[in-house]
Order: structure tokens, then sequence, then C-alpha cells
């Protein structure tokens, strides 16, 4: 107890001021617990289904960010253009209807689960070749203007392509529960986010992990030019990161086009509700990229599915990018990352 004294004592003001808001939502948490359980455990199995679906997508973000230090605005315009991609596969392509065999329909989203990554994998893979190589030298704010610019093409593209009406596809996956304790309810169809994306995790760190390709990828996230001294190749690990993002944005295109509906600018606002998740974890930190968006997914739902003082579904944005600018500062380096001279 002693040591807790001396450290609130050694605390910063900022540090308490941090540690007094958490306090606070901690209470409204208890609070709105102790009023209405059911409702309160509902209520997070949503924003657990939502957080997964912005870890994927965040962790495009930090997986590149770990490699070339740089914030890639495109990489939520490439997910919105994969989710309309993969309707006009869903649809016009394979024709999958509600009234298909349960196998056609697994077999074509799985097809189409694959194509997308693949694809959307080889199109991220060209901007990086396109509008990123040839500025790996040049000043760091040259990349991020460019980056900004290829989100405005990929946009665009996908607006002129799909206009401006939003895209959907029928409901393949039943909203049946899958768990059902009395008045708590958990349906297939959120269910299937986490059936898809928990093996692409599962995946994605062991092939950081375990795979030679992966430890490359850590190296010259560590440090680009001691890492090309030892034999690595520095432009072919930063071309397998894009692919990795552009795959990872593919997934989360499809899985998030069977949830909600789609235009192209869906990939905007969740952009940069991942780019906030990936932030809140610690940018560069693959297990902080999904920490940072289960806890964005939890204050979206509890914010717009709790009754008491909750400030509604008006004020999300505002608190999403409020969490922003807290972790800017009062932790800058994010949950989960490490303390540097750009980030202290």
């Amino acid at each position: 107890m002693n040591g807790i004294f001396t450290k609130l004592r050694e605390a910063s003001v900022s540090d308490l001021i941090g540690l007094a808001l958490v306090g606070l939502v901690v209470v409204w948490l208890v609070v709105n617990f102790v009023k209405d359980p059911t409702a309160f455990v509902n209520t997070g199995l949503i924003g657990l289904t939502n957080g997964t679906i912005f870890g994927i997508v965040a962790l495009g973000y930090t997986l590149v960010y770990g490699i070339l230090q740089l914030i890639n605005f495109a990489h939520g315009d490439v997910f919105a253009l994969s989710g309309l991609v993969a309707s006009t596969v869903i649809v016009s392509i394979l024709g999958l209807d509600e009234g298909a065999s349960v196998m056609f329909i697994i077999g074509g989203l799985v097809v189409t689960l694959l194509v997308i990554m693949v694809g959307f994998a080889l199109f991220n893979a060209s901007i990086e070749r396109v509008a990123y190589k040839p500025l790996r030298k040049a000043p760091r704010l040259a990349p991020l203007i460019t980056a900004i610019g290829v989100s405005f093409i990929v946009q665009n593209i996908g607006l002129a392509v799909y206009g401006v009406n939003y895209r959907t596809v029928p409901n393949f996956i039943p909203r049946t529960d899958v768990i059902s304790i009395g008045d708590i309810s958990y349906s297939w169809s959120k269910a299937s986010v986490l059936i898809i994306v928990i093996p692409l995790l599962v995946v994605l760190s062991w092939f950081v992990r375990s795979t030679k390709q992966g430890k490359a990828m850590r190296a010259v996230a560590q440090d680009t030019e001691a890492s090309a001294m030892m034999g690595i190749d520095v432009n072919r690990t930063i071309s397998v990161t894009f692919l990795l993002a552009g795959a990872l944005a593919g997934a989360a295109g499809v899985i998030y086009l069977l949830q909600f509906n789609m235009r192209y600018d869906t990939g905007f606002e969740l952009g940069l509700i991942a780019f906030t998740a990936a932030v809140l974890g610690g940018i560069g930190n693959l297990t902080g990229a999904v920490l940072g968006a289960l806890i964005i997914g939890f204050v979206q739902a509890f914010n717009e599915g709790l009754g008491w003082l909750a400030p509604g579904s008006d004020w999300t944005r505002t608190m999403v990018f409020g969490i922003l600018i807290l972790i800017l500062v009062f932790r800058p380096e994010g949950i989960l990352g490490e303390q540097t001279p750009e980030g202290a």
C-alpha cells in the first residue's frame, strides 16, 4: 500500500488527470452493470464483434507503420473498395442468394474471401511500388502527403465504379443464437466475425514470429540500415508488409460487408477509428492494435447501448477521437507501445 501512495506522489499532474478519467469511466461501467447486467453483457458482446472488425483493419495500419513509420491513410479506403468489389463477386459473379444450399453459400463466401484477400494484397503492394517506393529517401512529410493523395484516389475509384449508393448482400448467415443464456444472446451472424478473424490473427502472429520473412520484418522494423547490412532485402520486406496489410484490408472488407452496408466512403470513418485503435494500443505493436481496437469497440457499444448517463450515438465520433487526443497527450506511445524518442 505504501508503494502505491509513493507512486501517486511521484506521478505528474497529467498522470493523475489520466487516472482520474479512467476511474470515472470504471465507475460509470460498474453502475451500468449493477443497474442492468443483461443489457451490459449483450452490449459488451456487440462491442466485441465491432472491436474485432476494427482490429483487423488496425493491424494493417500498425504493420506498415512498424516498418516504414508511415501512416498509410489509404488503408481505410482500400478496405472500403475491397468490400464493394466483394459485393460484385458475391452477387453478380457467383450469384449467391439466400435460397442457395448451405454448402454452396459457404463455398462461395470462402472463394470470395480468398479472391479478395489475394486481389487486394496485390493492389496494396502495387500502391506501395508506384506511390511510396520512389519516396523511400524523401523527407517524411512527402510520403505522408502522398498517402493522403492515394486515399482520395482509391476513394474516387470506388465512387466512379459504384456510385454513391450503399451496397449490400443477402443475409447469408443466420441470425439465430449460437449462445443463449436467459436474456443474454449472441447470434451466429456476429459469431461468424470471430470465426473468420481469429484464425487470420493466429496465422498472422505465426507468420510474423516464426517464419524467416516475419523475422526479417521485425528486424527491418527495429533498424532498417542494420538489417540491410545483415543481408535482408529491405525492399522485398516492405513489399511483403504491404501484401499482408492489403490481405487484411480485403478480409475486413468481406467481413464488414456481411454485417453492414458499404459504400465508397465507408473506409474513411472506419479507417480513422482503426487508426485511433492502433495509436491507443501502441502503433507498431500488433497485440496493442488488437487491444486498442477491442477497447474502441467496447467504448462505441457501451456509449450507444447503455442506459445510465450514456451520451448516445451522436457522441460516438467525439468520444473516439477524444480518446485519440487523450492518448496522444497522456501516453503517446500507447498502452503496449514502447517509449521512443518520437513518442516521448
